[in-house]
């Protein structure tokens, strides 16, 4: 599970209550069965007229991916990779075929695949970049549920608020219940606010962030799988991929194989001094 969700609902939500308790309030003055219907109800009800059955029925599915942790060791990727590329340079691409079976990225099985099959390299690209393309889409349209939701909310807010004043002003003859009605009715506000600003943007954010993750990963898969193709040194391959990955990891494996090749370089002279 993503805990930085977790802690991100806590933290947001807390604050605003234990904020709210330090300058006196009391925690049951914020709650409102009526705003609660009016701002979430409102909310997904207008995010629905948006969307197509499918889409809506799919945010279940996008919730539990913005939940759930799932890195991409790019450098693993690319210690992979090199290492296919020198199976394929001693024994051939066909040999790759028997590794397919141990690759769990469906992405990454894919490529391979493709270039077991002798698929012209143009074609591969093009096949490999349309599942890119088609990936972002799908993401993009589940980022969008939760950024409309969160454009509608404040508005539900604001239209909570105002049926609620309305109900004062019907009452204004009862001063003595004008202060809590008018609370009541800027507690649509509050709700509408501070869940499209702690909610449903966070998830989109979170979503979209996780998607960028994703297209990087799948678009050094595809350049690695690539060269691997045309038969490029496995060297170069990892100097190629390396640039996908931030300036401290590649300083990382910059610096581990040059130790490498400073070790095999050094157990070279140390036979050639025995012979």
């Amino acid at each position: 599970m993503d805990i930085n969700v977790i802690l991100g609902l806590i933290i947001g939500f807390g604050s605003l209550i234990v904020a709210f308790i330090l300058e006196g309030g009391e925690p049951g003055a914020l709650l409102a069965v009526t705003a609660a219907m009016i701002v979430f109800g409102g909310t997904i009800g207008a995010t629905m007229i948006g969307f197509s059955r499918e889409e809506i029925m799919n945010v279940p599915r996008l919730l539990k991916i913005a939940l759930r942790e799932r890195p991409f060791d790019l450098n693993q990727t690319i210690e992979n990779i090199v290492n296919y590329a020198v199976l394929a340079r001693r024994e051939g691409l066909v040999r790759l075929e028997k590794e397919l079976d141990n690759i769990n990225d469906a992405f990454l099985r894919t490529a391979l695949q493709l270039v077991v099959d002798g698929t012209d390299p143009e074609q591969t690209r093009n096949v490999l970049e349309q599942q890119i393309y088609a990936t972002g889409e799908r993401h993009a349209t589940g980022i969008s549920i939760f950024e409309a939701a969160g454009g509608y909310a404040p508005t539900m807010g604001i239209i909570g608020t105002v049926m609620g004043l309305v109900h004062v002003l019907s009452n204004i003859s009862s001063p003595d219940k004008l202060g809590p009605s008018i609370a009541m009715a800027f507690i649509a506000t509050l709700y509408g606010v501070s869940s499209a600003n702690l909610l449903w943007l966070p998830l989109a954010a979170k979503l979209k962030n996780k998607a960028n993750k994703e297209r990087v990963y799948q678009e050094m898969i595809l350049e690695g799988v690539l060269a691997l193709q045309a038969g490029r040194n496995p060297t170069l391959i990892r100097s190629t991929l390396i640039a996908f990955l931030a300036p401290d990891k590649q300083r990382a494996i910059l610096s581990g194989t040059a130790a490498k090749g400073g070790d095999a370089g050094a157990q070279a002279l140390d036979r050639k001094g025995q012979s």
